[in-house]
């Protein structure tokens, strides 16, 4: 390796690395606001939590390298024109394309990267991380006590403390209404003090209170209207154990959480595969149902035999014999009708509705095998657009790239959304929906290296100037040929 190539790999590296951690950190903070709801108050531990972001951040990396390449490009290579490098080495020879040459290599190399990381790591995190959030939301807040607030977490069960002692842990002032009894019984409980604390494996609540009163609230949960009853209990000290759930963290298999963003191509493709002729089945016997109960009696064999030998087949006026019948034999073929109508329907709709499940699976998992091939291409085309870019603007730091870099990720953000939910819609095929914006920024690329390679300024407004008089120009031309010839 050359040393001039050795010097623009590592002017490229520090910045790729950096806006790259930048970029995830952007990106797991908003994923931490998402779900703060999720994580706060439940006592999780910080093992569990590093878990979570691990899985979150491999999942993101298909969002956060394609922008870190862009950011990464255009500040290296603003840094080398805006240090006269760049300028340096076009004076002693050197091309653009070939002052690009080591930077393209390794970006191959990344993208080839991103495909395994997109189709072998992105879908185990995908299905853990489903996994880890199910427990979590599944895990109930830790009891804790506010002064003077009513605690909510348990069960049938409300609570307030008048004081806590920080130091002991010792409650003042307990109020418990306990309505887990069954036929709507409830107890209030009045304490001068206590502890209210989860057991070590966190199954049981043990509740210990001192110098109190209990007031049960009973009536027959089989004569309603019977008259309740109140009784009222004193106690010096009282000791419960009632058995809790949702307090205990445990884990939940990740086999369970399976859908096309936790599969690889090959599963993509089987479950492509399986998922059209499920959908090419429903759709041939969709009407069968409807048919079926409308023609008890299968004729078509019959119909068929006469269509193959050119029989004239006459249509039967049913109006007509309806008309001749009398009122209660009306009254029975309306009625009868009606009810087979209704259960036609009910059927058909089931059988629609299990057509439009299939579909849109099949659908997703289509955007899922074209999202994995479309990663390493739009990491490709952001370095030739940011590049270029860069060496056009040759200002360095994180001031301008950073604008221009969010300004075309945003245009391709937006581009790329809509793709997919025209594709996930059925509106457009999966592979123009996924490929759209590839398709519009490459040539935004390859415009961009053009200008960059010919030393041509993007913002000079004399070559825009120019451009659009020759356009004029080409158009009048035609229009005097055409006056001319008429």
């Amino acid at each position: 390796m050359k040393t001039i190539d050795r010097f623009i790999l590592k002017s490229y590296f520090g910045p790729m690395i950096l806006t790259f951690f930048i970029v995830m950190f952007v990106l797991l903070m908003n994923f931490l606001w998402r779900y703060i709801d999720e994580l706060v108050g439940k006592g999780l531990e910080l093992g569990v939590i590093g878990e979570l972001m691990l899985y979150v951040s491999i999942t993101l990396v298909q969002m956060g390298l394609p922008l870190a390449t862009l950011l990464g490009a255009i500040m290296t290579m603003g840094n080398l024109g805006e240090n006269y490098e760049l300028l340096a080495m076009k004076s002693s020879g050197m091309s653009l394309p070939r002052i690009m040459r080591p930077l393209i290599i390794v970006i191959g190399l990344i993208s080839i990267g991103s495909f395994f990381v997109a189709n072998n790591l992105s879908p185990w995190a995908n299905r853990q991380m489903s996994a880890l959030l199910y427990d979590i939301k599944q895990q109930k807040q830790t009891i804790e006590f506010q002064d003077g607030q009513f605690f909510t977490g348990i069960d049938d069960m409300t609570v307030r403390v008048g004081r806590q002692d920080p130091g002991t842990g010792l409650l003042r002032d307990v109020l418990i209404y306990d309505n887990s009894k069954p036929g709507g019984n409830m107890t209030t409980t009045v304490a001068d003090s206590g502890y209210i604390h989860l057991s070590d494996d966190k199954k049981f609540l043990v509740v210990t209170l001192f110098n109190g009163e209990n007031f049960e609230h009973t009536r027959d949960s089989r004569n309603w209207y019977n008259e309740s009853k109140l009784s009222r209990n004193y106690f010096d000290e009282q000791n419960g154990l009632m058995a809790m759930s949702g307090f205990d963290f445990s884990r939940t298999d990740s086999e369970l959480f399976s859908s096309g963003q936790t599969k690889n191509l090959v599963e993509l493709e089987r479950g492509i595969d399986s998922l059209s002729t499920e959908l090419a089945k429903l759709q041939s016997e969709i009407f069968q149902p409807f048919m079926s109960s409308l023609f008890p009696n299968d004729n078509t064999l019959y119909i068929d035999s006469l269509k193959k030998s050119n029989a004239r087949i006459y249509p039967l006026n049913v109006g007509d014999s309806v008309s001749m019948m009398g009122e209660r034999e009306k009254q029975k073929i309306w009625s009868a009708a009606l009810s087979t109508a209704r259960a036609s329907k009910n059927s058909f709709t089931w059988d629609e509705e299990r057509a439009k499940d299939t579909l849109n699976q099949l659908l997703r998992y289509k955007t899922e095998w074209h999202r994995k091939w479309s990663l390493p291409v739009s990491i490709m085309i952001f370095f030739l657009i940011g590049a270029p870019l860069g060496a056009i603007i040759r200002k360095g730091g994180l001031g301008m790239p950073i604008v221009v870099s969010v300004l075309f990720f945003v245009i391709y953000y937006i581009i790329s959304i809509t793709g997919e939910k025209l594709a996930r819609e059925g509106t457009w095929s999966a592979f123009s929906g996924m490929w759209l914006s590839s398709f519009i920024l490459l040539p935004i690329a390859v415009f961009l290296v053009y200008k960059a390679t010919n030393d041509s300024n993007l913002f000079d407004a004399e070559w825009y100037i120019n451009l659009i008089k020759k356009g004029k120009n080409f158009f009048l031309s035609i229009r005097d040929k055409k006056t001319v010839r008429s």
